[in-house]
């Protein structure tokens, strides 16, 4: 096995890197291929406005011309100001089947780590907790949905044979239209709406100015309603016009929510239609043919993911994110969505995953994992 440090820098060696992944997936039906094209344009240091205040090395393991692994390392700058650590990160992980392969994946992004004046690793995240993040290790008989991580089981196997331990645990809800829209679930409700006076809005993608007010908007309620959230860092405001303008392509107007009481912001909803069902038809994941099955196989969509849900402090507690939760429910059921999934929910949060289960009826259907190791 040779190890090789890539230079991220190098549009050639990223696409190496990239292009990598598929040598773990082979025969893997549940695996949904990334379109190349966006994960270029993650990793690319130029282009990504995260790393403004990040660093990323990228090691490629190969056993002559066949990559037996791969695995980055990451210092975000910006979480570590904002906890007051020396945490740094691995992601974009993979490996066949072998403990020395995944012990020399992790000792090389570890003594990059320490060379940058880092005390902790901790992972995966590709390439931070605002991406895509956590390891598979419950649920993996359906694919992931749309920009969820997936992985074959042994993974954690072989993270936790190098000393890794489980930091955190990120949840994912099913929510099935039959069960959530329940005769009481809408009484509630109805008495929300009529305590709080709240008015649920969908966000506008037709008026460019109107469209840049509510981005803004987003921004300040994410990264004020999570600002206590474990490990949570807030976006700057290049990074958060970076992310809009991908979800933009992809997502539909009527799913963007934004709940005012007294015409001033509590706090918005975001889902993304499962595009995953169509890309995973994809397997070469070049961009045109990813357009054509996404252009073709639309229609058939019948999930989707409630990727972000948060009101401000002040609103926390008075049931406006039930009503969130309600509307999108409804909106999708028009368009004939029968599944949604809640994802990622930190185990900590004992409130959300309380009214997932027991007021939405919904059933937790996978766990991700984030580790967590000290470095010597």
């Amino acid at each position: 096995m040779n190890l090789v440090r890539l230079d991220e820098s190098s549009r050639r060696d990223r696409l190496r890197f990239v292009k990598a992944q598929w040598a773990f997936y082979r025969g893997d039906r549940n695996w949904v291929p990334p379109l190349i094209f966006d994960r270029m344009k993650l990793l690319d240091v130029r282009r990504n406005p995260f790393y403004e205040h990040s660093k990323i090395a990228l090691f490629l393991a190969m056993d002559g011309s066949t990559p037996v692994g791969r695995i980055a390392a990451i210092v975000n700058d910006n979480h570590n100001r904002t906890h007051g650590d020396r945490v740094g990160f691995f992601g974009f992980y993979e490996s066949i089947r072998s403990q020395e392969v995944t012990a020399a994946l992790l000792d090389a992004a570890a003594e990059w780590l320490m060379l940058h004046g880092m005390t902790h690793i901790r992972g995966p995240v590709n390439p931070s907790m605002n991406d895509e993040c956590g390891l598979l290790v419950e649920g993996f008989d359906r694919p992931p949905v749309v920009l969820m991580t997936y992985n074959p089981p042994y993974y954690a196997e072989l993270l936790e044979g190098w000393g890794l331990q489980k930091a955190m645990d990120l949840y994912a809800y099913l929510l099935d239209q039959n069960s959530y829209r329940s005769e009481k679930l809408q009484r509630m409700i109805g008495i929300v709406r009529q305590r709080t006076g709240v008015h649920i809005r969908a966000m506008n993608f037709r008026d460019r100015q109107q469209f840049r007010r509510d981005v803004a908007l987003l921004k300040d309620i994410y990264n004020t309603a999570w600002e206590k959230n474990w490990g949570f860092v807030k976006m700057t405001d290049a990074e958060f016009d970076f992310l809009a303008a991908d979800l933009k392509q992809i997502a539909d107007p009527d799913l963007v929510l934004i709940a005012e009481v007294d015409g001033k912001p509590a706090g918005f909803a975001l889902a993304l239609p499962d595009i995953n069902q169509c890309l995973i038809h994809n397997r070469s994941g070049r961009l045109l043919p990813g357009l054509w099955h996404l252009l073709t196989k639309r229609k058939a969509i019948d999930t989707v993911r409630i990727i972000v849900l948060g009101l401000l402090p002040q609103y926390r507690r008075t049931g406006i994110d039930a009503v969130l939760y309600w509307e999108i429910g409804e909106r999708a059921h028009k368009r004939g969505i029968r599944w949604g999934e809640a994802s990622w929910i930190l185990e900590t949060n004992a409130e959300m995953n309380h009214a997932l289960e027991h007021t939405m009826h919904g059933v937790r259907y996978k766990t991700y994992r984030l580790y967590e190791r000290a470095l010597d």
